[in-house]
């Protein structure tokens, strides 16, 4: 049975940093492709970040560029997606998805970047 355990979301304001961890169990987590997706409100789903089997290749949509940074254990069959500087503009849902023969996501994590 496919699982995730998530973590590390919360309220902040602009400027600090949070990490949010994803723990994934129930199949082959060295096999997939890890990504973190968002949501704000009344705005679609879009990716943010993924990072590659091998943990050698990563990748960001320009808005979080130079401020968040996807890694990836597989020993612990873990992903986490460091911000920082966070802005009110990275308020949102925040998920994570596991992509290979099948497709998997994680339940939300809620972030609130506010003053």
């Amino acid at each position: 049975q496919v699982r995730f355990v998530e973590s590390g979301g919360g309220v902040v304001q602009p400027g600090v940093s949070l990490r949010l961890s994803c723990a994934a169990s129930g199949f082959p987590f060295t096999d997939y492709l890890m990504s973190g997706y968002r949501q704000a409100p009344g705005k679609e789903r879009e990716y943010v970040a993924g990072i590659g089997q091998s943990m050698t290749k990563s990748s960001y949509t320009d808005s979080v560029k130079g401020r968040f940074t996807i890694s990836r254990d597989n020993s612990k069959k873990t992903v986490e997606l460091q911000m920082n500087s966070l802005k009110p503009e990275d308020t949102a849902m925040y998920y994570c998805k596991a992509t290979y023969k099948n497709e998997y996501w994680g339940r939300r994590i809620q972030v609130t970047v506010s003053s």
